[in-house]
């Protein structure tokens, strides 16, 4: 399986990772990050996959998002997340144009930009860490903005993840990389 994500690597990353280690311990081994592609199968290669990465990312400009309040799907998945107030629709752009060609996948749910706190493995686990994170999030004092300035493609099968290449938005930053290969 194949997904592509922005890292998130500031205060509020390392907040998620805490809440994370605390809250679920054996899910401690993914970095905090948004999805942008949620997991999927590629039709094609990976060389193609990441042609089309770096496609859309010369053509996206970095931007940020501003982070909301904590919330669950329960009772679809018994996930906590914080939800993406501001910018989102920048996201959803990515997820769009990246879902095409050899990335093209029928998703289960419709696509939601959000940084997730913990995959619960139940919903009554879930319902007792909402409460929490909810008031941690209320006290955290940092920047609530994440800057995206690059996608990372990765490989893995759901538990433990590869980063197999990072692509930096944006045509000068993008044609940067390509250089340096």
């Amino acid at each position: 399986m194949y997904a592509a994500v922005a890292y998130v690597r500031n205060p509020v990353g390392t907040f998620v990772e805490e809440l994370r280690r605390e809250f679920h311990p054996a899910h401690t081994h993914a970095d905090a990050h948004i999805t942008i592609l949620p997991p999927r199968p590629l039709h094609g290669t990976e060389e193609d996959a990441m042609e089309l990465l770096h496609e859309v990312c010369e053509e996206s400009q970095p931007f940020e998002i501003t982070l909301g309040d904590v919330e669950t799907f329960i009772p679809v998945t018994p996930t906590v997340f914080i939800r993406v107030a501001h910018g989102g629709y920048r996201l959803r752009e990515l997820h769009d144009h990246l879902n095409r060609r050899g990335l093209s996948y029928c998703e289960s749910w419709t696509y939601m930009p959000h940084l997730t706190i913990v995959k619960a493995d139940t919903i009554e686990e879930a319902g007792k860490v909402v409460g929490v994170a909810r008031r941690r999030w209320a006290e955290f004092a940092g920047a609530r903005t994440i800057p995206i300035d690059s996608i990372c493609f990765v490989k893995g099968n759901g538990e433990r993840w590869v980063d197999l290449v990072p692509v930096p938005l944006g045509k000068s930053q993008s044609k940067l990389v390509g250089k340096l290969k």
